[in-house]
């Protein structure tokens, strides 16, 4: 369910909008914090990213190996069937 803000904001001639300080900061939103933009049917979604593992899609204890996020109970398994 949608909550409205009440919050309303223009566009500029580059296609950004600003983010409002407040909605910021009680969504942890940092400068230089990377989102990620869904789009649900006229709906654009923004949600601040947090890398998943790739092979279990949790993003929690994740750690990046080679330039992949991995969660440390993926890595664990992985390890078990190395050896």
């Amino acid at each position: 369910m949608l909550k409205s803000t009440g919050v309303v904001r223009k566009v500029d001639e580059l296609g950004r909008i600003v983010i409002p300080i407040e909605l910021r900061r009680t969504m942890g939103i940092e400068e230089k914090d990377a989102l990620e933009i869904y789009v649900d049917n006229e709906k654009i979604i923004l949600k601040k990213y947090e890398p998943a593992c790739i092979f279990c899609g949790n993003a929690e204890d994740v750690v990046n190996y080679k330039g992949k996020n991995i969660c440390k109970s993926c890595l664990t398994e992985i390890g078990k069937q190395v050896i």
